[in-house]
């Protein structure tokens, strides 16, 4: 397995369990109540930091275990990278457009700021998603 495709791994697996423990942390301090009256900002803040944390962390792990694989980037690295952050950056762009609509449209503060934090996550696990399958099958040829 190609160095860029471990950290494909790495990012697509941090950013699922970071989402999904955020999301159990504020659907269990609803309380039921509405999910707005939810506190949510440290849990978000928390979140985010402890998954670029982990994820710096995995990436350490993995060069010490490995540390004579190659981190040479390819042509095929190269264009397998670029493809997978187009397809992630899709994701952050549609999450900004949809926070800024809610915004205008005077939503509450806990709907952006979750929507613009969902955006990030489908960017990181799409986007990982993408760059495995292309290591795994074969490049789009254009």
């Amino acid at each position: 397995m190609a160095h860029r495709e471990k950290r494909a791994w790495i990012m697509l697996v941090v950013a699922v369990v970071a989402y999904a423990v955020y999301v159990v942390t504020v659907v269990g301090r609803g309380g039921g109540r509405p999910l707005t009256e939810a506190p949510y900002a440290a849990a978000l803040l928390w979140t985010v930091g402890a998954s670029i944390v982990a994820n710096i962390v995995a990436e350490t792990a993995i060069g010490v275990v490995s540390p004579k694989a190659s981190r040479a980037a390819d042509v095929r690295d190269r264009q397998i990278g670029q493809l997978g952050d187009y397809v992630g950056q899709s994701f952050l762009v549609i999450g900004a457009v949809a926070a800024m609509l809610m915004a205008m449209a005077g939503w509450d503060r806990f709907w952006i700021a979750n929507v613009i934090y969902l955006g990030f996550t489908l960017s990181a696990v799409l986007g990982s998603v993408a760059k495995i399958a292309m290591y795994r099958g074969r490049l789009p040829q254009w």
